[in-house]
């Protein structure tokens, strides 16, 4: 638990010397709705940043987060309202950042109006995986504030919040 009551959500692995963060989060929402805040460009701009693109299986998009700057990205698998892989680029990727990622999303029903997320990211420098933890974690509260209605979170505020939980959290 975090000092505020908030449960880390997500774990860290590495896997063939590459890192992976796995999310997880539960919303009170329908499945639909929970696919359209995370594939819906207008949606997406109003909690996690500007997309535009071809959101379908072999589109290409790119992305611009407001604290992480610009990606591009290839939709390698689309199953509307369960899953979909995205391979993530960085064009400009700093010294130790990796060029390219793979982003998963796993959506289930839980009844009528609740959803699981599974958000796994691979690829990722073993080395900073707690920093990735953290962010990812991040933007799946956001998720939830935009699902519910709430005003998004202090994204430096909760940074600093979450990144000593996912510090000694370490790597399995």
């Amino acid at each position: 638990m975090m000092t505020d009551g908030t449960p880390v959500l997500g774990s860290l692995h590495s896997v063939g010397g590459e890192g992976v963060v796995r999310m997880e989060g539960r919303f009170d929402a329908g499945i639909d709705e929970v696919w359209a805040a995370l594939t819906d460009p207008a949606r997406l701009a109003q909690w996690f940043g500007e997309v535009g693109g071809d959101l379908s299986e072999g589109g290409e998009f790119s992305v611009r987060l407001p604290h992480a700057g610009e990606r591009t990205g290839r939709v390698e698998k689309w199953e509307p309202p369960q899953s979909m892989v995205l391979r993530m680029r960085d064009p400009d990727a700093k010294p130790g950042q990796p060029e390219q990622t793979v982003r998963e999303a796993h959506l289930s029903p839980e009844g009528a109006d609740k959803t699981r997320l599974a958000w796994i990211e691979r690829g990722l420098p073993v080395n900073l995986l707690p920093a990735y933890g953290t962010g990812i974690q991040i933007h799946v509260e956001q998720l939830a504030d935009f699902l519910s209605g709430r005003e998004l979170r202090d994204v430096e505020v909760r940074w600093n919040e979450l990144f000593p939980a996912y510090e000694a959290l370490g790597v399995a």
